[in-house]
């Protein structure tokens, strides 16, 4: 079954040719003139991937995000003609995926998504087993192994790094780590994810003053590095 993709931008001709060129590319497409109609969109087609501009008349594409998280984890990528990093800093930790700047190349987007989808679908699929680098845990033993050394855990951080090693490059806000681990109700406590951090580091890294799988995206939040 083709993936379903929501865009959304206020921009008629720039949907026209999304929604050509990504058919054409083998995905349902359904579009949204801005955020107010994107939710009732997304609401109603409950798409796999939705691309949106920031800009956009009656509901920005932030507000969009900030509404629309409530309720569903669908990955979405951002489309901005701003080059301000705040903004995408700001999309980044609102729950954004990814980003790409306007004008772009339409192949670009497409492995942008391709790339997206492919690592949502690992994502939901079980994995007890998760191998990055010289780091092996196992979710169902609670166990992990850093170059063939066992290494305890507190189960917070245990947890913590099976988030972040299940999608290595994503970015993780601290309040998302914080939801993921213990509930919304911590949500005031986000700053002792630091802590946590700090202590993973020092139980994984070479050397924990310059981690080479723990990386900080500095007013965003964590990732685990992509392996090569």
């Amino acid at each position: 079954m083709a993936k379903k993709i929501l865009v959304v931008d206020d921009k008629a001709e720039l949907r026209t040719l999304l929604k050509q060129y990504l058919t054409q590319e083998g995905f349902e497409i359904v579009t949204a003139s801005n955020g107010q109609e994107a939710l009732f969109v997304a609401r109603h087609e409950k798409p796999d991937l939705i691309l949106l501009d920031i800009m956009m008349p009656e509901m920005s594409g932030f507000e969009f995000i900030r509404s629309f998280s409530r309720e569903a984890e669908t990955p979405i990528i951002l489309l901005t003609a701003k080059l301000d990093e705040n903004d995408k800093v700001l999309g980044l930790e609102l729950g954004a995926d990814d980003y790409i700047t306007k004008p772009f190349s339409p192949r670009e987007l497409t492995a942008r998504v391709r790339a997206i989808l492919r690592r949502m679908e690992k994502a939901s699929a079980p994995q007890e087993l998760l191998r990055l680098g010289d780091i092996s845990l196992d979710r169902a033993g609670r166990m992990l192994s850093v170059r063939g050394q066992a290494v305890d855990l507190t189960p917070s951080e245990f947890e913590l790094l099976a988030t972040l090693m299940a999608a290595p490059g994503r970015v993780f806000s601290r309040l998302e780590i914080l939801d993921r681990l213990q509930g919304a109700a911590y949500e005031g406590y986000e700053r002792t994810i630091d802590v946590h951090i700090r202590n993973l580091r020092t139980k994984i890294e070479p050397d924990p003053s310059n981690p080479h799988y723990i990386e900080t995206v500095y007013g965003a939040g964590y990732r685990f590095a992509v392996q090569e």
